[in-house]
């Protein structure tokens, strides 16, 4: 598929960069075309008396694959949603859980809102609103559509919407499983909430477990003491940030905000930097590091490592050439457009791609269905008998040397996982293995040089082995 040195649309822009892969596996032109097409898309627009008056609000939601069931993808609400964006999302969402095996399909949803317009009781009446509007039109079940938070959108919006279908249908016993990323005491699952930005850090440690991969990049060994840049300090940036801050050793050099950008080349503390906004709702101010309102220019500061974590589109045909750093980890969806991927990639710039790198928050909303739909937390069973062996296995080593084991051996040996290193467990092992297959296939395919063709070439082999499978073709 050629370029024409246009402006692609969002899921044109997705379509291209899976054109490669397809390319790549020889697929069949009839097949291909069915693995890219949106299967459903519902537009809906309701009335909410607001103030007195009447507002009519405008929402989406895509399926783009259904070969596994639920289809599963996050609700946002922003004032630039569009049903193209909200397709492409749901396209990346198929491909997304397809490489992290999540046995998932993909679908996105989105309301066209300005939610710091709307009070907290306006947005619950607007949310509960969409929420009935796609219960009835059957794009929200348990069994076969599965929303999660969004930009725009968190905890509370999901307990709303659960709560909403639970109404709708007091019969289903698995009405929590409706969504994901709810509050803990509703239903949800502890590690949730930063599973996103965890996950993204996950992926860059295995990476860098990885030495050839980290010298093919133009890197020297080792994650700490690395520069980086990280773009939009939302949910999933700030978890990221903040690990790499605090447990890694990295150096965030510069944070890029809608309002700005901060810049320390010693290192922002980012805990400090998300207090900050807290209180004052700007990064402006911020005394630990220098403040400049050009955001964008953010981006083409020298790093070690960016990490683009706010929106789409971020680096374009008109800024690839000023990009300046080795690694790029996309924890945001499609951060990187396919005229910049093209850019980067024939610089050198080695990119880890969106559809594996903000796999976490899938990842874990899968635990967590799982764990609505089995109705029992995980570590419930187990837990005490863990303890119980290990305090057993320490009597036995001090049976058998005559002294008493270190105050550390008991605190390691004599613990029971509970839920949250479960998940946290669980997360890290599905990002590990699932960069292990991109890399597999890099490393036994002459034809695929980057890692996003090889997560598409990785996701797509699955689906259509799904397909096939069952006899679609």
């Amino acid at each position: 598929m050629e370029n024409n040195n246009k402006t692609l649309s969002f899921s044109e822009s997705v379509n291209y960069m899976v054109d490669r892969a397809i390319n790549v596996l020889e697929i069949d032109t009839g097949i291909a075309s069915a693995l890219k097409a949106c299967n459903a898309t519902i537009k809906v627009s309701f009335p909410v008396e607001i103030n007195g008056k009447i507002e009519v609000f405008t929402g989406w939601r895509a399926v783009h694959s259904d070969h596994r069931l639920p289809s599963k993808g996050g609700i946002r609400f922003a004032p630039y949603v569009d049903e193209d964006e909200v397709e492409a999302l749901a396209a990346l969402m198929t491909y997304k859980c397809a490489i992290v095996d999540v046995p998932f399909g993909g679908s996105k949803g989105g309301l066209l809102i300005d939610p710091r317009k709307y009070t907290r009781d306006d947005m619950q009446r607007i949310t509960r609103r969409f929420a009935r509007e796609l219960v009835r039109k059957g794009f929200l079940s348990p069994a076969t559509n599965v929303p999660a938070p969004d930009m725009g959108t968190g905890e509370r919006e999901m307990a709303w919407i659960a709560d909403t279908y639970k109404h709708l249908h007091p019969e289903d016993i698995n009405t929590l499983g409706c969504v994901t990323g709810k509050p803990v005491a509703h239903g949800g699952i502890r590690g949730r909430t930063e599973a996103t930005g965890r996950g993204v850090v996950y992926v860059i440690r295995e990476f860098f477990r990885n030495p050839d991969d980290v010298i093919n990049a133009g890197l020297k060994p080792g994650l700490g003491g690395k520069r980086i840049v990280v773009q939009g300090l939302g949910n999933v940036g700030y978890h990221a940030a903040k690990l790499l801050d605090e447990e890694d050793d990295c150096l965030i050099i510069a944070i890029l905000e809608r309002d700005g950008i901060l810049v320390n080349e010693e290192g922002i503390n980012v805990e400090n930097v998300r207090q900050h906004i807290n209180e004052h709702k700007t990064i402006k101010g911020f005394p630990e590091a220098t403040f400049s309102e050009n955001a964008a220019a953010g981006l083409e500061i020298e790093c070690d490592i960016l990490i683009p974590a706010a929106m789409e589109a971020q680096i374009t045909g008109k800024n690839a050439d000023n990009i300046n750093t080795k690694l790029i980890v996309e924890a945001a969806n499609g951060p990187v457009t396919f005229e910049a991927d093209d850019i980067l990639r024939n610089r050198g710039v080695t990119i880890l791609p969106d559809a594996f790198v903000n796999a976490g928050g899938v990842t874990v909303s899968y635990f967590e269905w799982v764990r609505n739909l089995s109705h029992i937390r995980f570590g419930r069973m187990e837990r005490r008998h863990d303890e119980l062996r290990g305090a057993r296995l320490l009597q036995a080593l001090e049976t058998m040397t005559g002294k008493t084991p270190e105050n550390w051996m008991q605190d390691e040996l004599v613990y029971g996982a509970d839920e949250l290193d479960l998940v946290r467990s669980g997360l890290d092992d599905t990002m590990r293995n699932s960069y292990q297959q991109l890399k597999e296939v890099m490393d036994n395919n002459d034809k695929v040089t980057d890692y996003r063709t090889a997560s598409y070439v990785v996701a797509i082999n699955k689906i259509v082995r799904s397909y096939i499978d069952i006899g679609v073709y």
